[in-house]
């Protein structure tokens, strides 16, 4: 293909997977159609990734948490199965708020971040921060539409976690 078609129709990905691309479709001798499918497979492949990698970024995310590393019998009262419906993500799709309340060291923080990760994987947008630093960022603001840019931040994500304690991640 000609140097810069690739940008010309925004096919970056498809430029690197290419070679590879080529090389089964000779050694498999697929059709035309075939060829294709898995060429057009390989340019949505390379941007989703993308789109993942952006999401993950804006959602700075301290820390990475599933729902299969969450120790459950550290704390029995809380039912697996109503967790893992959660993970469903229903509550995001009808824009439910789901609290999680108890003692330090339960796993709040935790089931949230697992529930983040989830959330990034299936597309949502989502964003973790603390309350202090929500409370900071807004008082911060030195005039009501500045308070109003800062607020769009914490309403424009399908998800938006916080905790009340602050994060030490370890460098």
């Amino acid at each position: 293909m000609k140097q810069g078609a690739y940008q010309l129709l925004h096919l970056s990905h498809l430029e690197a997977a290419l070679p590879q691309v080529l090389q089964a479709a000779q050694r498999e001798q697929w059709t035309y159609e075939t060829f294709l499918q898995r060429a057009l497979a390989a340019e949505l492949e390379g941007r989703e990734q993308q789109a993942l990698a952006r999401r993950l970024t804006a959602a700075r995310i301290p820390a990475k948490k599933t729902l299969d590393g969450f120790e459950f019998t550290f704390q029995p009262s809380l039912s697996e199965r109503r967790l893992r419906e959660l993970a469903d993500l229903s509550f995001v799709r009808t824009c439910t708020n789901l609290v999680f309340l108890g003692p330090p060291g339960t796993g709040k923080t935790h089931l949230s971040l697992a529930l983040a990760d989830r959330a990034l994987a299936e597309g949502y947008s989502v964003l973790f921060t603390t309350l202090a630093d929500l409370a900071r960022t807004l008082e911060s603001a030195s005039h009501p539409g500045l308070v109003r840019q800062r607020m769009r931040r914490y309403i424009a994500p399908a998800l938006l976690c916080w905790s009340s304690m602050k994060w030490a991640i370890p460098g």
